[in-house]
């Protein structure tokens, strides 16, 4: 069975010159490019950012109550070197340093915790010289010990009679031996700006 069907013939030549001009485009498949997850340098980093940044206002507060309430350079404590004498026996002296005085007394005394294990016999001890006007704790621990190396140096006389009049030559002695000893440190160290207050009479 012929079939005769009417069909444009395809001109070749014609074919290959359009398959050469408009030769198929083919698109470029788009690749999802993946996204890495924050490091956790940088999110440690912005959150300690965070919390520096929150916590300033109370750290700068901090700072500044700091330097407002403690001295920049100095110290602007009074220091003083003390002289007490015990009432009871064993009769003796005790030289010490300290800011607060009367405090001090107390803790030798007993009354307050703290006081020097020298100072438990012989209570209650009391004042017998002050010695003001350190411009700081270095330059009075230096009048202390130069006192007390002094007061060691120096010779010790000794009372004789009852035992009453014994404890007040004693206390008199002692005393006195203190004093000598307090004369040669002035002979040694410049206690001019010092202020000397004796609290009992030595005579």
């Amino acid at each position: 069975m012929n079939l005769n069907l009417n069909l444009p013939k395809i001109d070749l030549k014609m074919t290959r010159l359009l398959s050469r001009t408009f030769r198929s485009v083919k698109h470029p498949t788009s690749v999802p490019t993946k996204t890495r997850p924050p490091s956790r340098s940088s999110s440690s980093s912005s959150s300690s950012a965070v919390k520096l940044s929150e916590s300033s206002p109370s750290a700068s507060a901090s700072a500044i109550s700091r330097t407002g309430s403690e001295p920049i350079s100095g110290d602007s404590r009074t220091w003083c070197v003390y002289l007490i004498l015990s009432t009871n026996p064993p009769i003796k002296t005790y030289v010490g340093v300290t800011t607060d005085f009367r405090r001090r007394l107390k803790q030798h005394n007993g009354e307050l915790s703290g006081g020097a294990k020298a100072s438990r016999a012989g209570r209650p001890w009391v004042c017998a010289c002050l010695v003001q006007g350190f411009k700081d704790r270095s330059e009075a621990c230096v009048f202390e010990s130069k006192w007390k190396s002094l007061s060691r140096k120096l010779p010790r006389q000794r009372s004789c009679g009852d035992m009453e009049k014994q404890a007040e030559d004693i206390s008199q002695l002692l005393l006195q031996h203190r004093q000598m000893a307090l004369d040669r440190v002035k002979g040694e160290l410049d206690c001019s700006l010092l202020e000397i207050d004796w609290k009992l009479n030595l005579t």
